[in-house]
């Protein structure tokens, strides 16, 4: 994972029960994803809720990407 990409993904289990999230906010990777699948381009997502920002998106699809292809994931929640 790009290290700039991997900085925004965290992980912690005082947070959405330790789901992948973006920047110790409490955004899931997964809800990213969601709100993409449904149809929303990355500006509407970032126009619907300005907190996030473009890259924040990106991490959540390199995330995705990774945690699929069968690589190991770094450890984040360290």
């Amino acid at each position: 994972m790009n290290a700039d990409l991997t900085s925004r993904i965290t992980v912690s289990p005082d947070i959405c029960h330790g789901k992948p999230c973006i920047r110790g906010m409490r955004w899931p990777v997964e809800v990213i994803i969601d709100l993409l699948g449904s149809g929303m381009s990355i500006e509407e997502i970032i126009e619907d809720h300005p907190e996030l920002e473009k890259e924040d998106i990106y991490a959540s699809l390199q995330f995705a990407k990774l945690s699929l292809s069968g690589h190991p994931l770094i450890d984040l929640a360290s």
